[in-house]
């Protein structure tokens, strides 16, 4: 009975023991800190960006965003959201320009956004790491609250 007992013991911590492996190979490679590469991006209209720290972490399947930004013209803002890429829409705070957002992974590096603010559609946003996980590539295209078109390519560096 003793020799069942631990053998039954060893399976149990062994399965056990696996749980977090077969989740860390989930984890989405954007999860980091991200510091904003000013000469490599690219501001076709709209504001232009001079400092943003895009830092995300995750929890399962959900990831949150936490995103320090300042412009050329002096303003400063901190941007918050925790989502899913389910297709769903998800609260966003701290933005003057969209309060919710909706993603989905259209590959393992790659996911894109849908930006509203209230029911209406804004704008869209795809990001990119790169396959070494040093780069990421954001692109968007959107209306900003004060009716300007902002359509820009930020490019970040792993931290």
């Amino acid at each position: 009975m003793r020799p069942l007992l631990v053998c039954t013991l060893m399976a149990v911590l062994i399965g056990v023991s696996t749980v977090p492996t077969a989740a860390a190979a989930d984890t989405d490679p954007v999860v980091g800190t991200w510091k904003l590469n000013p000469g490599k991006s690219t501001f076709k209209s709209g504001p232009t960006i001079t400092n943003q720290t895009r830092t995300y972490s995750q929890s399962g399947d959900e990831i949150t965003l936490d995103m320090k930004t300042a412009t050329a013209d002096g303003k400063e803002s901190n941007t918050h959201t925790t989502y899913h890429l389910d297709g769903k829409s998800y609260p966003v705070t701290g933005s003057p320009d969209y309060d919710n957002l909706s993603g989905k992974k259209l590959n393992s590096h790659m996911a894109q956004f849908t930006l509203k603010k209230g029911d209406k559609v804004i704008g869209r946003s795809t990001r990119t790491v790169s396959k070494d996980g040093k780069k990421l590539t954001s692109t968007s295209h959107q209306t900003l609250a004060s009716g300007a078109k902002s359509d820009n390519v930020l490019v970040f560096d792993k931290q």
